[in-house]
């Protein structure tokens, strides 16, 4: 298993992570109706609520552009160095997202953003 193949892993696992913090964060929990929950968070558990659902949508677009450039047999080195520097630039936008830094966390999106593009195109 390459170290892009486990970043793989730990974004599909990302949104777990922000979820968490929005419940640790928001009012107590409800199982029994999680939309209507989620609907009624406010200030940092909102914005990590979030950062959960932006997690969903980053994932895809990474996961494919790290399996396209192991097919096409792009140097892992530098696969594995963008997929590490996508998780970390992952992390930090959610930190800025919970913490209401909106332009540094539109910064670390399109760097992260970047990363994928460039892990996406490595094997040409």
């Amino acid at each position: 298993m390459t170290t892009a193949l486990y970043c793989v892993l730990a974004a599909g696992l990302m949104p777990l992570l922000w979820t968490g913090v929005a419940k640790v964060r928001g009012p107590r929990y409800n199982n029994w109706n999680v939309r209507l929950w989620q609907s009624k968070l406010e200030g940092a558990a909102q914005r990590a609520h979030a950062a959960h659902l932006n997690s969903f949508e980053a994932f895809p677009l990474f996961a494919a552009a790290v399996i396209v450039a192991q097919m096409n047999g792009a140097a892992q080195g530098r696969v594995d160095m963008l997929a590490l520097a996508f998780i970390s630039l992952r992390l930090v936008y959610g930190v800025l997202y919970l913490s209401n830094l909106a332009s540094l966390r539109s910064l670390a999106w399109m760097a992260a953003l970047a990363c994928t593009i460039m892990i996406f195109v490595a094997g040409h």
